[in-house]
Formats: C-alpha cells, structure tokens, sequence
C-alpha cells in the first residue's frame, strides 16, 4: 500500500512538471512569433522602427528599453545628387530600379523635356535608413556623378521631449476622468473639467502625430536624385554655329573700334599738351645754349 502511493505522487509530481515545461514552452514560443526583438530589426540590427514600436521593458533577459535608446537612433537623413547622363529615359529607369534594390520607393517625379530647354529628372527617393549608404554608392554607375551633398538632423532630444509630455498628459487625462466619475460640485465645475478633458487629449493627439512623423522619417531617409542630359553643342533651328561664331568676331571688332574712337576724346587732349610742353622746352633750352 505504501509503496502504491509512493508511486502515485512520483507519476502526479512527473505530470505537473511535463505540464509546466510545456505551458512555459508555449508561452515563449507565441511570444516570441507575436512580438519582435525589442531595438532589432529582422537581422539582428539595431532599428529606429524597431526600437520605437515598443518603450516600456523587454521581455525574458533582454534589457529595457526607454525612449532614450530609441532617441539614439533618431536622425533624419536627406540628401541631394545630380547625375549627367547621355540619355535621360533609361537614366530614370535605372534611378527607380535603384530604390527598388535597396527597398526604397520614388515618392515625387518631376521631368523637364521642352523646346530650347535641358532635358533633366528629378526624382525623390524614399529609401530606409539602415540602407542609406547604399542607395549612395549606387550612384555613381547611373552617369557622371557631379554633386551629392548630405544632411543629417538629429530630433532624438526632441523625441524624448514630446514622450515626456505625451506621458504627463495621460497622467493628467486619468485624473480628470477620475474626477468626472466622481462627479462632485456644480454643473459649472463639471462642463470645466470636460473641456480640460478634450484639451488634453487634443494635445495627445498632437503629441502622438509627431511621435508618428519622427519615427517615419527618421526610418525612411530622403534622397533627391536630378539626372540631366548634356548641353546641347549644336546652335538653334535654322542657325549655323560657325556663322554665329563669325558674327559674334565681327560684334567683338565693332565693339573695339567703338572702344578707340572714345579713347579718342582724352588721348587728343592729352597729346595736343603734350605737344606745347614738348616744344617750349625745347625752345627754352636752345635759347640757353644760344645765351651760354
């Protein structure tokens, strides 16, 4: 009988331990499928998407994460380039396979093709931060790379900053709906708490929509690419270059004959002075040797 119940716990004691092992297993399993690491993206890198989704702790051993750690990856970066190309169609064809590549989007096309104007592109490129490097260096195989200039903003300061007042603000939200449940004093005193209410929450509003813009574009940078075709070498319709460029030597000649002729009217003046100081000193030097 004894040793009936002792094996009777021993198979309870196993069962609890199997049925703990496996409701553990499962809770770690679906949390870890549901919920991303905590500050990574799907390689293991650090993200500020992945960091901003959730600022409150981690989960298991993973250390906390706060908005300060959210705000060190918080920096938006935009960039302009201008490419020359030898031609402008399949210039912006590669531009947009570009941003495909690095899994970008083109967010705004402008194309500029007229009579007597450069054909050119201007494409703004929406490219995540974490491939921004890239989408740069990929530049340079579409033409003759002539400029590219680079502009970083950091708004991690400002991201903390408007965490913070989102987190008073509920504070404040919760006690003013404490006070409404309560519903002491006048009506007067009740229609004030109400409009508290809504203006706080206006501000949560607020606050929430530029958490929103910060996350967003501090993930997705900006990149303007302007591709443009050469100038064109060749005059305008129905002109010769070489006769435009003789008539333009013919111009140049005018131009200085027209130069000499004004010069004329101060070196006459000039010279005719010249002239009269020249001969009386001559004269008073001959008349001395005549004298000596």
């Amino acid at each position: 009988m004894r040793r009936l119940l002792i094996g009777c716990c021993a198979i309870v004691a196993l069962a609890c331990r199997e049925h703990s092992a496996e409701h553990q297993s499962r809770l770690f399993s679906a949390d870890s499928l549901a919920r991303p690491r905590l500050g990574y993206d799907a390689r293991g890198r650090a993200s500020p998407m992945a960091l901003a989704e959730v600022v409150v702790t981690g989960v298991g051993d993973l250390p906390p994460v706060t908005p300060a750690d959210v705000a060190a990856n918080m920096i938006i970066r935009t960039a302009e380039a201008s490419i020359q190309v030898d031609s402008l169609e399949p210039a912006i064809a590669r531009v947009r396979v570009l941003a495909a590549h690095v899994g970008g989007y083109v967010a705004n096309s402008d194309v500029t093709s007229g009579k007597n104007e450069l054909r050119s592109a201007t494409l703004e490129l929406k490219i995540p931060a974490e491939r921004f490097d890239e989408s740069l260096n990929g530049l340079s195989p579409i033409g003759k790379l002539e400029s590219v200039s680079v502009e970083a903003q950091d708004v991690g300061e400002e991201f903390v900053d408007v965490n913070a007042r989102m987190d008073n603000a509920h504070r404040l939200e919760q006690r003013l709906i404490g006070l409404l449940a309560a519903r002491t004093g006048k009506l007067k005193d009740v229609l004030d708490v109400e409009q508290a209410l809504a203006k706080v929450r206006e501000d949560i509003e607020r606050y929430e929509g530029r958490i929103r813009y910060l996350k967003a574009h501090a993930a997705m940078s900006t990149l303007s690419v302007t591709v443009h075709e050469p100038a064109p070498v060749v005059g305008t319709a129905g002109q010769s270059v070489m006769g435009e460029a003789f008539a333009q030597a013919w111009r140049n000649f005018v131009g200085l004959i027209a130069l000499v002729v004004q010069s004329l009217g101060v070196i006459i003046p000039l010279g005719v002075v010249a002239f009269i100081v020249w001969t009386l000193t001559r004269r008073w030097r001959t008349a001395k040797q005549r004298a000596a």
